[in-house]
């Protein structure tokens, strides 16, 4: 495969990851729009979110095994196919019971991209270009967060709410033809057994020590990233800065800078290796966050902030490609239980944030989510490499 072929395949599965990851984040400005629009409370309106993602976390874990049975490309466009169906039938909910049963819906379907497009880039690219590849995945990923909420906020305030999910309905139509006629295959592995049988082989995945020392440390991934953005624009907003709106959204916006760094993270990665990649991410991150903890200037502020998510960046790409190593020949499963529990992760982090900051100050906060990181660190050095990666039940 050319050099350009392989280039290609890298766009078309980012700017998939950033499409369909919107997803998850375009209701969250839209919050109050939705509690005028259905006269309900705000945990009601909420709900919108938090049922798409619990759909999405649990999806995660059941298209990796299926796709590899039936091929991950297969698995791509057909979600891709459901997503705009269910995002177009969003637009027309009348009601907010509607609304939350097709946002399940919509959850369910873009779940079927995340793992399967990192199990996808795990076998379709060289080792020397696989970590790029996975970088600038994990980058639309992340540049999600922000670009969803920008995307939906200013939609929604020329036109209305609906324009939102029609326009990304459109999004998702043209993302699958793209995938369809230009995304390679790839080969398609066929197991005995019924379609979920791959099911049968997690406790071996879960049974590996180097694994589960990956997946404790994948919850902290996002637990922290969350947790971190959730403290800064608690802080920005209630201390002595009083930002607004926007000027907390650009503050976030600054955060891009530090993304940029993950599909740079893939060449170390191929000539040091995922796990001190790993390490010198989480040991980034950690370190922004605990100069964080002690800064009081908002331009240190911000600064620490993009050292963070750079580490994050970093740090992100390596996981996937070490869990990957580690996943073998079950790297789907592997790879699936990796984004469920990456979203436990996110859940969780706005959740933990909250609870603290009701007795606690957001300095304190900082200090605790770098400890955290700490934890991963030491837990980095627990992983072997050498150990033998999961194989196929034969």
């Amino acid at each position: 495969m050319t050099k350009q072929k392989y280039g290609l395949m890298t766009l078309l599965l980012f700017w998939a990851g950033f499409a369909v990851m919107s997803s998850l984040y375009i209701t969250i400005p839209l919050t109050t729009v939705f509690m005028n629009q259905f006269a309900v409370s705000s945990d009601q309106a909420a709900w919108t979110g938090s049922i798409f993602s619990i759909f999405f976390a649990l999806g995660c874990l059941i298209y990796g095994p299926v796709s590899d049975r039936f091929g991950r490309k297969n698995v791509i466009v057909i979600g891709l196919g459901f997503l705009a169906v269910f995002t177009l039938m969003i637009s027309f909910a009348e009601n907010l019971s509607a609304l939350i049963l097709f946002r399940a819906l919509q959850g369910a379907a873009a779940a079927s991209f995340s793992p399967v497009a990192l199990a996808y880039a795990g076998e379709m690219f060289p080792q020397e270009k696989r970590g790029t590849a996975i970088g600038f995945i994990s980058t639309g990923f992340l540049m999600a967060g922000i670009g969803g909420q920008v995307v939906s906020s200013y939609i929604s305030e020329v036109w209305n709410w609906n324009a939102i999910f029609l326009l990304m309905s459109a999004v998702y139509v043209l993302t699958l033809f793209l995938n369809m006629f230009l995304l390679p295959k790839g080969d398609v592995k066929r197991h005995d057994g019924h379609m979920f049988s791959s099911f049968s082989r997690i406790g071996d995945v879960l049974g590996s020590r180097s694994l589960m020392f990956g997946y404790v440390i994948t919850v902290t991934i996002l637990f922290t990233f969350v947790g971190m953005y959730s403290a800064l624009g608690h802080y920005l907003t209630h201390s002595s800065y009083h930002l607004s709106g926007n000027q907390l959204l650009a503050v976030r916006s600054a955060g891009i800078l530090g993304m940029i760094c993950s599909p740079i993270a893939g060449r170390f990665i191929g000539k040091y290796g995922s796990l001190p990649v790993l390490r010198f991410g989480l040991i980034t991150a950690a370190a922004g966050l605990l100069l964080m903890s002690f800064s009081s200037g908002l331009a240190l502020l911000i600064v620490m902030s993009i050292v963070f998510v750079l580490g994050i960046a970093v740090a992100t790409p390596s996981l996937i490609s070490l869990i990957g190593q580690l996943g073998g020949e079950v790297r789907g499963l592997a790879v699936s239980i990796y984004t469920f529990i990456l979203f436990i992760g996110a859940s969780l982090g706005p959740i933990f944030t909250a609870v603290l900051l009701k007795t606690a100050a957001a300095s304190l906060l900082f200090l605790v989510l770098s400890l955290v990181l700490c934890f991963s660190i030491v837990l980095s050095f627990l992983i072997n490499m050498k150990s033998k990666a999961v194989q196929t039940a034969s």
